[in-house]
């Protein structure tokens, strides 16, 4: 089983589990939420980053370990490892930030003191409006930069192109860094839909298609997705400009080709 979607480790498993594996003791686990803005999910205790959780975000937590906890992100169901002091039980989120950040300030105003920085996709409890501020459980957060939960913006293509020259980084999830998966899900999960968490798992949605490429269509190498804009150029984050960039179709396939000898493996549709 995939070890990133199999919520277990050698003590414990999830009760989603029995019947499908052996293991010493099952659990449902407890449901806690991401307490700081952006949160490494680790393959280990200390070990290195695979992915970044929000705020907000719900993560069932089935073991601990080194003053970590072992679980899986609501999601997606991808499974890790977080710092304990990166869950809270907090109340039930009310909103999420649809720009591509924003920031928690201590006072409705943009020159009051600033809390802490928040990424898209972000969850918050909203309390009450104040001007054109959000009152939130842990500060104020201009209201034009959240939207409620289960309202989305409309084009995936259009969220991605909001991180435009965004700095690559391996399993980053926000504008402070995100690489090909991570822009892919996030501009996927703006839009209302799933998408899983890595690039490998993410060609194993939708449709192949021969054709034309069409504004939305994703395109697969190994270990790498992009985003047709329209049938001539795509946008993703890569190694290459260490950026979100544009890029033709025609000279992506023939540079990561001559690069790394990885043809195009797959042209999918949503």
């Amino acid at each position: 089983m995939d070890r990133r979607l199999t919520p277990a480790t050698g003590r414990i498993a999830h009760i989603s589990l029995q019947g499908q594996i052996d293991a010493p003791a099952f659990t449902a686990g407890e449901t806690l939420q991401i307490a700081a803005p952006l949160v490494d999910l680790l393959q280990s205790p200390y070990g290195p980053r695979e992915r970044q959780l929000w705020l907000g975000e719900d993560f069932t937590v089935i073991d601990r370990d080194q003053a970590h906890a072992f679980g899986f992100a609501a999601k997606d169901g991808y499974c890790g490892w977080l710092p304990e002091g990166a869950l809270e039980q907090a109340p039930p989120a009310t909103h999420w930030v649809a720009a591509t950040g924003t920031h928690l300030y201590a006072q409705p105003k943009a020159s009051s003191q600033n809390l802490s920085a928040l990424p898209m996709g972000a969850r918050v409890a909203v309390l009450d409006q104040v001007g054109t501020y959000a009152q939130t459980t842990q500060g104020f957060v201009p209201a034009s930069h959240l939207l409620p939960l289960g309202t989305y913006l409309n084009d995936p293509v259009a969220v991605a192109e909001m991180f435009l020259h965004s700095p690559y980084l391996w399993g980053g999830n926000s504008r402070a860094g995100l690489d090909c998966s991570g822009l892919a899900q996030i501009a996927h999960l703006a839009c209302g839909i799933a998408l899983p968490a890595d690039s490998d798992l993410q060609e194993t949605t939708g449709c192949v298609v021969q054709g034309d490429f069409e504004r939305g269509d994703l395109l697969f190498w190994k270990g790498h997705i992009a985003l047709a804009v329209d049938s001539q150029r795509l946008i993703h984050a890569n190694g290459h400009t260490m950026s979100v960039a544009y890029e033709t179709i025609a000279d992506a396939i023939a540079r990561i080709q001559k690069a790394e000898g990885a043809p195009l493996r797959s042209h999918r549709r949503l």
